[in-house]
């Protein structure tokens, strides 16, 4: 489908239902959540964010890239370190094959930053939709949770809130959000979640 098949219309409908970014208040620290991949976007956010005071645990999630034949969260751990970040502060979950994986896998640590009385940050692509729906699934007393996004690059080319629709890649990968979220919830295996007062809400 090109942008003239869907109309601009549609196109603004779709980025608003696949676009994840609900940041968290600038005084509220929060667990940091990073969804596996082979870009190094989430690892420079989540760095930023503890140096603001704003991440005290970060949880790196992510096992063998099936592109790269990395393991993406030691190379988060790696890179974090690097950044300043102190070992501690990160936990490690490294087995992961995909997005339900990632939190599936994670749930020891996501339980205990909720716990320690920390909200949620998910560190995802902006269209990747699903995470929100994994983390309110498999953890249903997650509570009000945060979102931050980011851009990632795909053949060289940045994959944007206005450009996807012109990128293979990225217009598959948004599609594919769109047209299977809504799907995994009507059927049932994905909670639905809602943003409501700044934050998302199963």
């Amino acid at each position: 489908m090109s942008a003239a098949e869907l109309g601009a219309e549609q196109i603004r409908d779709i980025v608003g239902f696949v676009d994840i970014e609900a940041p968290p208040p600038q005084d509220e620290p929060t667990a940091h959540f990073l969804f596996g991949t082979n870009q190094t976007q989430p690892v420079e956010i989540a760095a930023r964010q503890y140096h603001k005071g704003l991440a005290p645990l970060i949880i790196a999630s992510g096992g063998i890239n099936r592109h790269t034949g990395i393991v993406e969260a030691r190379v988060f751990r790696e890179l974090l370190i690097e950044r300043g970040v102190p070992g501690g502060v990160i936990r490690c979950e490294d087995q992961a094959a995909n997005t339900w994986q990632n939190v599936e896998f994670s749930r020891p640590y996501l339980r205990e930053a909720l716990e320690s009385g920390l909200k949620v940050t998910a560190v995802s692509k902006w269209f990747h939709r699903r995470t929100l729906h994994c983390l309110a699934t498999v953890v249903p007393d997650i509570g009000p949770f945060y979102a931050i996004s980011w851009e990632p690059i795909y053949a060289g080319q940045v994959v944007s809130r206005t450009d996807w629709i012109d990128i293979p890649d990225g217009k598959r990968r948004v599609l594919r959000e769109w047209e299977e979220v809504p799907r995994r919830v009507s059927e049932g295996s994905f909670r639905d979640v809602a943003l409501v007062g700044g934050a998302w809400q199963g």
